[in-house]
């Protein structure tokens, strides 16, 4: 039993993760500033549902809020700490760049001074596929640089694995960061094209299918993720000894306990045939809207796993069907719909 912090609990990700923590009888300190970048009742539904569980303790609080954390961090002295707290989305970024400068920036300072203060074992964030930006290699692997990132969302993230680096470096912060694939399933966002296509499909409204359908995705469901998410806490980042500094590997390091790790299914799928299961999971045909490309998207992506099944024993299980069968259920049972209903 280990208290551990995870910040962004009433997110998405974070309340999955929270609650697979204490499903295995860790204690949990969540923090979350329940943002309304999209509505904060999903959000407090997700909570409500953690606040129920013995070993769950949360505060409201904003990561950008130096003090705030400062005084977290002090008090609850985390032995681990699982950062998911963030401003997400590729294409708001485009229109509220200082939300992304603000949480992703100067809020990762801030838990970065946490982890400074306190030194936990582990320090695991979540960085996100979107790092890879113009590189156009599959599978993307993190052994390749990723200098060339698309949007302002994947700058910020990238600079938080160069932040991490050097606190690692530094002050002996063991830090993984965690480039997410594609993650889709049940209490997710409505931002997300998922929830999106799900809204659209059942009011009867056709859905926008940016890349005239022609994108490929890494989707990986989020039970995989949290699954990943916690080996990677068990599994404190490591110097390489192999490390060579004249051909340095940017997914690891030589001078500090440092690594970044894919976390995705490790398969490409259309987009088309995603929208294709949804339909039948809700009993309804979709209607599609063929759209050109988004500026900050990429046309396909798909994670090369293997470094993290080697460090992590890490294996997704969830295929689209099951997955979207499982989102499927969650969203009509959430919004008191029967399959097929409009």
């Amino acid at each position: 039993m280990a208290d551990i912090l995870v910040t962004g609990s009433a997110g998405f990700i974070g309340s999955h993760v929270a609650h697979r923590l204490l499903d295995r009888g860790d204690r949990v300190v969540g923090v979350d500033n329940i943002t309304p970048y999209y509505d904060p009742t999903l959000k407090r539904a997700r909570l409500a549902r953690l606040e129920a569980r013995e070993g769950y303790r949360h505060l409201t609080l904003d990561i950008a809020d130096r003090d705030g954390v400062a005084r977290l961090f002090e008090e609850a002295r985390p032995a681990g700490v699982i950062n998911l707290a963030a401003q997400p989305g590729v294409r708001y970024s485009l229109e509220h760049p200082h939300a992304y400068v603000d949480s992703n920036l100067v809020g990762f300072l801030n838990i970065l001074e946490g982890c400074r203060s306190v030194q936990p074992a582990h320090l695991v964030y979540a960085s996100t596929s979107s790092a890879y930006g113009a590189n156009a290699r599959l599978p993307f692997s993190p052994h390749d640089p990723a200098h060339h990132p698309m949007s302002l969302y994947a700058a910020t993230k990238l600079a938080n694995e160069a932040m991490s680096h050097a606190y690692s470096h530094l002050f002996r912060i063991p830090c993984t960061g965690l480039r997410f694939f594609t993650v889709y399933g049940p209490w997710t966002r409505p931002d997300m094209a998922l929830y999106k296509f799900a809204d659209a499909i059942t009011q009867g409204r056709p859905i926008d299918v940016y890349g005239e359908g022609r994108m490929q995705r890494d989707f990986t469901y989020v039970d995989d993720i949290a699954a990943g998410v916690i080996a990677a806490l068990d599994r404190p980042a490591q110097v390489d000894p192999t490390w060579d500094a004249e051909h340095p590997d940017p997914s690891t390091s030589g001078v500090a306990p440092w690594r970044v790790l894919n976390i995705g299914a490790s398969r490409r799928e259309e987009l088309m045939r995603y929208i294709e299961v949804l339909g039948e999971k809700l009993g309804r045909k979709p209607q599609l809207n063929l759209m050109p490309m988004q500026p900050g998207d990429v046309v396909r992506t798909e994670a090369d796993i293997s470094d993290t099944r080697a460090a992590l024993g890490y294996e997704p299980t969830t295929s689209i069907d099951e997955g979207i069968g499982k989102f499927v259920d969650w969203y009509l049972d959430y919004h008191g719909l029967q399959r097929g209903d409009g």
